[in-house]
């Protein structure tokens, strides 16, 4: 489980707007709870190891969700990855992709790419294998910079 500071204060997270966590060039990824984590690490292994200008969006809600927020990110960056813990199948990532497609298709200068949870059942025990950790976003994020290449 992930531990972090929140606010003494009250505070509200407004529905169906997602946040900008880091401002990037090259390539769009987007996740929400817990595997944010995991992709700020990804982000900073791609710009460490080549040079990849990650946009890093933290989605918040995913109903409603903040189509706007996404599209003009992949606008930008022409390029996008979901990941997200749930399985592949079925997962909120598919609906995320199947709306980015329709709405930027030229503007992609790639395949979107999912990272996520496998399409089976496991024991707790192997959960640090199923879920998607930093390694398997950083190979989406190089999959996605040498397709457009």
């Amino acid at each position: 489980s992930a531990v972090e500071e929140v606010p003494d204060e009250e505070y509200m997270i407004p529905l169906g707007k997602a946040e900008i966590m880091r401002e990037g060039t090259d390539v769009t990824v987007v996740g929400w709870g817990g595997q944010l984590r995991v992709l700020e690490n990804a982000c900073d292994l791609a710009h460490e190891q080549y040079g990849v200008s990650c946009e890093l969006i933290d989605l918040r809600t995913i109903l409603p969700w903040d189509v706007d927020c996404l599209v003009q990110s992949v606008e930008k960056t022409g390029r996008l990855i979901v990941s997200h813990e749930a399985p592949i199948t079925c997962g909120f990532g598919a609906e995320i992709v199947a709306t980015l497609q329709e709405k930027c298709f030229l503007h992609l200068e790639s395949p979107i790419q999912r990272v996520c949870g496998y399409d089976t059942p496991f024991p707790l025990v192997f959960e640090k294998h199923y879920i998607p950790d930093k390694f398997k976003n950083l190979e989406a994020i190089k999959h996605v910079m040498e397709y457009s290449q």
